[in-house]
């Protein structure tokens, strides 16, 4: 006999053997399992988590009136601006988007691009449609430096002239005009965006601190879902 075959027969004399003492396994009971419906802990020691799962009707119900997630998803979503994009926004509201100065919303515009996730077509990459906390707090300061540009600018903006006389975003009390809103954030305002705009400028350390944020505020919630 090869040592091959040496080698078989020893296993099938050791299985039958094994088989030969027992005919089953026992398994030890389970002294840890967690009651139904429960989690291994409770509230004093583990976050106490509902393992109970959905209910099918109310599944079926929460299907039928928002729709399936291949549905809900694109009517919910919250793309980021694209960067061209942003810049025509930002130069049809009056500010110099190649502006090289220090700190200016042109210059945080035009060395913003990476931040941005802008197209890299050496690399074969392109700009990314999801927005990052790196991206909105770019184009938050962006809107803040471009705040001063935009309030200077805002009555002779061509976007929103009626007759040739554009509207102003602040009155000489630094009170919030609607109309300015409007021309600002591109749809028509209502009396609560005064009300918020009017509620930033008051709790700032200065009125024209206060306008500048109200500005880049207003900016943001409408350009960057915030």
């Amino acid at each position: 006999m090869t040592r091959t075959g040496h080698t078989l027969a020893i296993l099938l004399s050791a299985s039958l053997g094994v088989a030969a003492c027992s005919d089953s396994i026992d398994t030890p009971p389970p002294d840890n399992t967690p009651p139904a419906g429960s989690t291994s802990g409770d509230s004093s020691t583990t976050f106490d988590h509902d393992n109970d799962g959905i209910s099918i009707w109310d599944l079926l119900k929460r299907l039928t009136d928002q729709g399936p997630p291949s549905f809900t998803s694109q009517m919910h979503a919250c793309m980021k601006v694209h960067y061209s994009t942003l810049g025509n926004v930002l130069a049809s509201l009056g500010v110099n988007i190649t502006n090289t100065t220090m700190n200016s919303a042109g210059q945080l515009y035009q060395s913003g691009g990476p931040a941005m996730s802008v197209a890299n077509y050496p690399a074969r990459v392109r700009e990314s449609v999801t927005i990052s906390t790196s991206q909105a707090s770019r184009e938050f300061d962006i809107m803040a430096a471009a705040a001063p540009e935009i309030i200077a600018a805002m009555p002779t903006l061509p976007r929103c002239q009626v007759g040739g006389s554009g509207p102003s975003l602040f009155d000489a009390g630094n009170q919030c005009q609607l109309a300015g809103i409007s021309c600002l954030i591109g749809t028509p305002a209502s009396q609560a965006h005064v009300d918020l705009c009017n509620q930033t400028i008051t709790r700032a350390s200065t009125p024209d601190v206060g306008k500048r944020l109200a500005v880049a505020v207003m900016l943001a919630a409408a350009y960057t879902c915030e």
